[in-house]
């Protein structure tokens, strides 16, 4: 049965992957009413489409999305968020919330930039969204009402599961669960093409590499086991698995891994500094 629905406008600015994941979500709930969305996007084919395909509302311009909405999603990108903040700062009220989506970007950035004007959460989806099994990590610094931060907590698990954090560790979850797809995917390709060099075909390397991964973290997940524990059950003494981890091991798995996720924060405080120039405040 679809879930009882929030009576209120969501406005999307930015009609991209993260953006229409949510839009997906949240009408396969069935939380929102369809003609209750709103969104903008600069490529307006991409807009006419998406509009056609789930319903929602393509506004004409994103102060449109702002006057036509009660909690806005900003779903473009770290280095649009200046000039679009700028463009809708005289459509805002007290009333409207802001949810921002963008690695870096901190609240008090944007607060700044519409002069204080309304509330402002700061999430950090990840692309496993597009399927529902996203994680989203939510700092909203308690300036919403607990009635507020329950509806915000609702959209956002149209994406899969929710974490609320102190918005000091958005740059760490930026790395960790933010970019970690990426990382995922690149160490599925590598199990693949060493499975290609053992002589596997391709495409059953690739199967093989990608049901291990969503086993072995359905496995943690649901068995509640630390991660070394799950390496110990496979590794037989002697055996093949362990000589494969002396070999990781060997070449600086763990630490490469270690130091990937660091550099990915830094890199994250870095746009944040960047959208900001000048400003002491950011983070470093």
């Amino acid at each position: 049965m679809p879930e009882e629905k929030i009576d209120l406008r969501l406005g999307f600015i930015g009609a991209g992957n993260m953006a229409s994941a949510i839009m997906r979500g949240i009408i396969a709930r069935g939380i929102i009413r369809t003609s209750d969305i709103y969104a903008f996007d600069i490529d307006k084919d991409k807009l006419k489409k998406l509009s056609a395909e789930l319903g929602i509302s393509a506004a004409e311009d994103n102060c449109q999305v702002v006057s036509s909405s009660d909690i806005v999603i900003l779903a473009v990108k770290p280095n649009a968020y200046s000039k679009v903040l700028q463009e809708i700062k005289a459509c805002l009220d007290e009333k409207h919330i802001l949810v921002s989506i963008a690695a870096g970007i901190t609240t008090d950035f944007i607060k700044q930039l519409i002069g204080y004007k309304c509330k402002v959460v700061r999430t950090m989806p990840n692309t496993p969204a597009l399927v529902g099994e996203g994680m989203t990590a939510l700092a909203s610094n308690h300036s919403l009402s607990p009635e507020e931060l329950k509806v915000v907590k609702d959209i956002l698990l149209s994406l899969g599961k929710v974490e609320e954090v102190p918005e000091s560790l958005m740059d760490a979850v930026t790395a960790v669960s933010g970019s970690g797809p990426a990382y995922v995917a690149l160490f599925i390709e590598a199990m693949a093409d060493g499975g290609v060099l053992a002589g596997l075909p391709r495409d059953l390397a690739y199967r093989l590499a990608i049901q291990t991964v969503i086993g072995t973290a359905k496995l943690l997940s649901e068995w509640g086991k630390h991660p070394g524990e799950v390496k110990d059950m496979v590794s037989s003494p002697g055996g093949t698995t362990i000589e494969a981890i002396r070999y990781l091991e060997k070449q600086g798995f763990r630490s490469a891994v270690i130091e990937a996720v660091n550099a990915c924060a830094i890199k994250s405080q870095a746009l944040g500094r960047t959208a900001n120039p000048g400003k002491d405040e950011q983070p470093r």
